[in-house]
This record gives C-alpha cells, sequence and structure tokens, in this order.
C-alpha cells in the first residue's frame, strides 16, 4: 500500500517583477516534511529572488505558496517566519560584537520561557557553541559564524530553512562545517532549501534539485539524475566540486 506523504511546501506559478522585469515566472513545486532541495543556476537566474519571495521579503504578483496547506500569500516576512520559514541570507547573520551565548539569546528574545529549551536544542545540534559560548562571534572563523547563523534559526524550531549560498567565501573545510551543520538540522527534523554554488555538494546533499535560468525552471527532478552533462547544459561550466 502506497501512502501520499502531503506536502510541507507547495508552491505554484509563482511570478515576482522589479519594475517591468520578470525575475521569476510561474515557478511551481513540491517540498515534503523533512526533505532537502537544491536551487541551482547561473547568476541572474532568479534563485535569490525565489528565496525572498518564499520568506515575504519581496512581493510576488500572482501565484500561491502554501505551508502546511496554509496559504502564505500578503503575510509579513515576520509572521511567515512565526509560520516555520526561516530565511537565512547571502552574509553572516550574527552580531559580532556580542558573545556566541548573547547571539542566541537574542533568537528567542519574544520567548523567554522557551529560552533555555531552545538553546538546550542549539548546543546538542551544534555542541561547539556550547563550548565557545563567552567567545565575540566575530572571532569565530566563517564556518563557524555560519554554524551560528543556522543555530539561531533553529532555536525558533522552524519547518524549513532556505539557505542562500551559505558557503559563498569560505575556505574549503568551512565549507564542509556548514554542509555538516545543515545535515544536523536535516536530523533535527528540518526541511532545507538550499541555493549553493557548489553544485556537486549541493546534490550529493539534497534530495531533489531545481534548476533555474532566467527566472523559470528549466529542469526539476531526482538529485541522483542531475548528472555533469546536464549542468554543463544549463549552468554553462563545470560544477564546482
Amino acid at each position: 500500500m502506497t501512502v501520499t506523504v502531503s506536502p510541507l511546501l507547495s508552491v505554484r506559478d509563482l511570478t515576482v517583477r522589479y519594475g517591468t522585469a520578470l525575475a521569476l515566472r510561474d515557478v511551481a513545486f513540491d517540498l515534503a516534511p523533512n526533505s532537502a532541495l537544491a536551487v541551482l543556476g547561473p547568476n541572474g537566474a532568479g534563485k535569490s529572488t525565489l528565496a525572498r519571495a518564499l520568506s515575504g521579503l519581496v512581493p510576488s504578483v500572482s501565484g500561491t505558496v502554501r505551508l502546511d496547506g496554509r496559504d502564505l500569500g500578503g503575510r509579513t516576512p515576520d509572521a511567515i517566519r512565526r509560520a516555520g520559514i526561516v530565511h537565512l541570507p547571502e552574509g553572516r547573520g550574527v552580531f559580532p560584537t556580542l558573545t556566541v551565548l548573547e547571539n542566541l539569546r537574542m533568537a528567542t528574545a519574544c520567548d523567554r520561557r522557551g529560552r533555555a529549551a531552545a538553546l538546550d536544542r542549539a548546543f546538542e545540534i551544534f555542541p561547539v557553541l556550547r563550548d565557545r559560548q563567552r567567545q565575540a562571534a566575530g572571532t569565530l572563523s566563517g564556518g563557524e559564524q555560519q554554524m551560528l547563523s543556522l543555530a539561531r534559526a533553529l532555536m525558533v524550531d522552524p519547518r524549513l530553512v532556505i539557505a542562500d549560498e551559505l558557503s559563498l567565501g569560505l575556505a574549503p573545510k568551512m565549507v564542509d562545517v556548514v554542509f555538516e551543520s545543515l545535515r544536523r538540522a536535516r536530523s533535527a527534523g528540518v526541511a532545507v532549501i538550499m541555493i549553493e554554488q557548489f553544485a556537486s555538494r549541493a546534490l550529493d546533499f539534497a534530495d531533489h534539485c531545481l534548476v533555474m535560468r532566467r527566472g523559470r525552471i528549466a529542469w526539476a527532478g531526482d538529485a541522483v539524475l542531475a548528472g555533469p552533462e546536464l549542468l554543463r547544459r544549463y549552468l554553462g561550466e563545470a560544477t564546482a566540486g
């Protein structure tokens, strides 16, 4: 007997304009609970616009975004975050002059009753942060800062994390830290949409893949089917490892 799992996220005909320019056109896909989707494509393909549209940072002109069947259309970014979608944009979303512990506490400023449990959860997923909780966030390595950014996101108990180029500008060893952090997030039951420059690594991590081009989905399918030839066709170059 086949069991049908309802999608966690359902996107239909999502279209976004910047002035007269179409940034996204009729984007549609589903994301299952606790799954991972790699979103790939050349610069200007619409990947980050998709992330911003899903998190409410830019408005859509048409289409629907549903989380657990609930329509998120017209909601503010804060409301979408409370509904369960956390967007980690390009760049390290930490306060460099505050300690690791102070950064984590900032994430629970609106829920002080649940702060202790949230801190325990963050330290369980990322034990290194417990060891460095008194250290200024700005003195952490790039990968560790991304780990802290992800830990802050997970403290609000999201259903879905949108990770936009978390490995950008990092040394290879720190890229390993970022991917391991996202694996720990998945093991905690969180779904992931990954926008990533390291295409082959993203495909190894993800269950499914979207390849975007000029604001449209050029290809969609299982990550294991997105081989080098297909990626060269759409990305125009050999993929980074």
